[in-house]
């Protein structure tokens, strides 16, 4: 197995041994539109997916993206619900998450603090404004929000090509720019990467700004699928996608990993659910499948370190 991709492959071979299973014993799992309709609901995982990658990569975390998701949803709805345009809704999403991503950026890079720490304590924090300020409320849509005014069938192809679009960027972008090589740069040796006249600060900021933006645009794509803004429902992202990037080869202490393998990681813990429930097993053991697939894949990166230590 080329050790280079090998965990790539891996996840490939229990994908596909997982929809093999899929086939053979719940066929109606391949009905086309239940299968666009959960194609369509895991595209705002994959945008914020792409974020957390890049924050992993600077060997840092965010565990408010969860948070973030949901409070940037609720800014855009609160901007469509005072019949402002749809584009304005989405900048407004946008400059949220950014605005977020730059306060855990200027901490982290900055002052220096522990990403963990930081961002467990935002999390808290966001999390908290957003139960005291909707207390729970799901509020209303104006009627040409949902599917971004266009059919249903339509609105999902639009959610899908922004996804795939902003993935297939922000990979050529990793492997061909000087941004993306500082990112690996600074996550395999920040004083190395300094020395090579990379600021570590600069990129690190900049990765926690560009991962809270791309989750004001993954909680848009969420919120037009729906015609109403939930605002719990960044609950349980960041588990989520912090699993599929580490699933998928990102190493937790950065400087290695590649967007394709989190979008097979992604494409496995998505069809957990469904597995779960199509086999009549209990839809709560996912999230314990995702901690454990992370753990594992921790276990995994550890041994592969203490072997080429040895």
């Amino acid at each position: 197995m080329n050790g280079k991709y090998s965990r790539e492959i891996s996840v490939a071979a229990a994908l596909g041994l997982l929809l093999v299973a899929l086939a053979l014993f719940a066929p109606n799992f391949y009905e086309l539109q239940p299968l666009l309709s959960r194609t369509t609901s895991q595209m705002p995982a994959l945008v914020a997916a792409i974020g957390i990658t890049l924050v992993i990569i600077t060997r840092q975390i965010d565990i408010s993206i969860g948070a973030q998701f949901s409070l940037c949803g609720v800014v855009a709805g609160l901007v469509a619900a005072a019949g402002m345009p749809l584009g304005v809704a989405v900048l407004a999403a946008v400059g949220a998450g950014a605005f977020l991503g730059a306060f855990n950026g200027l901490l982290v890079a900055w002052l220096g603090l522990p990403s963990i720490v930081v961002t467990l304590a935002t999390m808290v924090t966001w999390n908290e404004l957003l139960r005291l300020w909707q207390q729970g409320r799901f509020m209303n849509l104006p009627a040409g929000f949902q599917w971004f005014g266009l059919s249903q069938a339509a609105g999902q192809g639009v959610v899908i090509g922004v996804a795939v679009a902003l993935l297939l960027a922000a990979a050529w972008s990793m492997k061909n720019l000087a941004a993306g090589r500082r990112v690996y740069a600074t996550g395999t040796d920040a004083e190395a990467a300094r020395l090579a006249g990379i600021d570590p600060k600069w990129t690190t900021f900049g990765v926690f700004v560009l991962m809270g933006a791309l989750a004001g645009i993954a909680a848009t794509l969420n919120l037009v699928q729906s015609p109403q803004v939930q605002p719990n429902a960044g609950d349980g992202l960041e588990l989520k996608v912090i699993a599929a990037a580490v699933v998928g080869g990102v190493a937790i202490n950065g400087g290695r990993g590649n967007l394709w393998g989190v979008l097979l990681g992604l494409l496995l813990l998505a069809n957990v659910n469904p597995a779960l429930t199509h086999f009549k097993m209990e839809p709560y053991w996912e999230r314990a499948i995702q901690g454990l697939v992370i753990l594992l894949a921790v276990i995994a990166d550890g041994m592969k370190r203490t072997k080429k230590a040895a």
